[in-house]
């Protein structure tokens, strides 16, 4: 058998056994090399050091102790507030403030674990309160918070970057109009199940202006944050490493300042951004060294020539790489798949003149969907935890939502100008 067969039996059979993915991508290729014999293993942990030994990701890290210091610094709270009085007065108004901050906080951390964590603790006892299903809770929360790496800045997108040497700055920028697509989208589908379900709206009408604007001004430190990220990155100020070391300092800063960060949180803070960034950087360690054997095998090569023979249109072709996409983020997290897809297809799509760029961010905003499918489906084992609702429930009612999601990105696909338009207005 051959020994390549073995490796992707191997990562199967250990997924099915449940190991950690890191080590369910990592030790079929060191049993590879065993068996191939032509490769030795230090080649693993060269990989490893080599693939993490890139100042272009400690964004990742920097951008994950952000979101931390927000939760913590009372930055969502004031979000929430703003948002419940903008949208309160809609028709299931709970689930439009959920689905508004999840956009918000998304242009803050990048994470969409981060949102679901956050936004979910605070919102599923208010919607609760209210006497909103625990199904359509736990969808909305996780539904929403695949936004986190829709608006930037993105961790998804820096690692795409790191992988493809695209640009970060214009793949942030092309976030922006899905993002507030699927934003927009997402409020109009809660709607919809909110008239159908006989759901209240959280405030009797729209409140006065005067209202709004002091509810602005009190949340304005957390808002010009993303403003202040994107600015910098696209006026060359700072990079995106650097854009992750600010906002950890002006989050820091400003929780301290409201004196809802205590220096007792500090290190619980600390452990959980570095727990969280580790299992991504393991995973983008590991994928490079199964990337390094697939190119070694010629796999991409094969790969371009057998899409290449179903189609050569550009549009056709991206929705054959968004089915897959959706297929393997069924089983596989979203820093899994596109470390491990970026390779692969890249070529492919270079090849026909697809815009990288629209490749990109619709690949990273595809796999991030995976996050709602089952079995693996990340955000909802995280809502499923913060709100004590069970995953299977949630993965029901998620449906509509998911529908949504992937028919913008359909619709971006189909039109690449969508992704492509801000980041040429903005930089040309």
């Amino acid at each position: 058998m051959s020994p390549l067969i073995v490796l992707f039996f191997c990562f199967i059979l250990f997924l099915l056994l449940g190991l950690p993915i890191f080590a369910a991508i990592g030790l079929p290729c060191a049993i590879y090399m065993l068996l191939d014999g032509s490769v030795p293993l230090m080649l693993i942990p060269q990989r490893i050091f080599t693939t993490v030994d890139s100042i272009s990701l400690l964004a990742i890290p920097l951008f994950m102790l952000s979101g931390e210091l927000m939760n913590s610094g009372g930055i969502t709270k004031s979000i929430l507030n703003f948002c419940t009085t903008v949208v309160g007065h809609i028709r299931g108004g709970l689930a439009h403030i959920s689905i508004l901050t999840c956009m918000l906080f998304a242009g803050m951390c990048g994470s969409c674990a981060a949102a679901a964590s956050s936004v979910g603790s605070m919102m599923i006892p208010a919607l609760r309160e209210e006497k909103y299903d625990d199904d359509f809770i736990g969808a909305v929360i996780a539904s929403g918070a695949v936004l986190g790496p829709v608006i930037p800045p993105s961790i998804i997108m820096v690692i795409y970057a790191s992988i493809s040497g695209a640009s970060v700055a214009k793949l942030f920028l092309g976030g922006v109009v899905p993002g507030i697509l699927i934003g927009l989208l997402l409020m109009v589908t809660a709607y919809i199940i909110s008239v159908r379900r006989g759901y209240r709206a959280r405030n009797d009408g729209l409140p006065p202006i005067k209202t709004i604007g002091a509810a602005f001004i009190k949340s304005l430190p957390a808002l010009i944050l993303p403003f202040a990220i994107m600015g910098g990155i696209m006026s060359g100020l700072f990079t995106a490493t650097e854009a992750g070391a600010m906002a950890c300092v002006y989050a820091a800063v400003l929780g301290f300042v409201t004196k809802e960060l205590k220096l007792s949180d500090i290190k619980g803070i600390l452990l959980r951004a570095a727990k969280s960034a580790t299992n991504i950087l393991l995973l983008m360690a590991t994928g490079s060294i199964l990337g390094w054997i697939l190119t070694k095998n010629q796999v991409p090569q094969t790969m371009t020539k057998v899409l290449l023979g179903i189609t050569t249109q550009p549009v056709a072709l991206m929705l054959i790489v968004i089915a897959f996409v959706l297929f393997l983020g069924c089983f596989l997290t979203d820093s899994t798949i596109v470390p491990l897809l970026t390779p692969l297809l890249l070529p492919v799509i270079t090849s026909i003149g697809y815009d990288p760029i629209a490749f990109g961010v619709i690949l990273c905003v595809m796999a991030v969907v995976g996050n709602l499918t089952p079995p693996v489906g990340g955000l909802l084992f995280v809502v499923s935890g913060v709100g004590g609702i069970p995953v299977m429930s949630i993965s029901k009612a998620v449906l509509p939502f998911l529908a949504v999601i992937v028919g913008v990105l359909v619709l971006c696909s189909i039109f690449p100008a969508l992704v492509s338009f801000v980041p040429t207005l903005l930089m040309g």
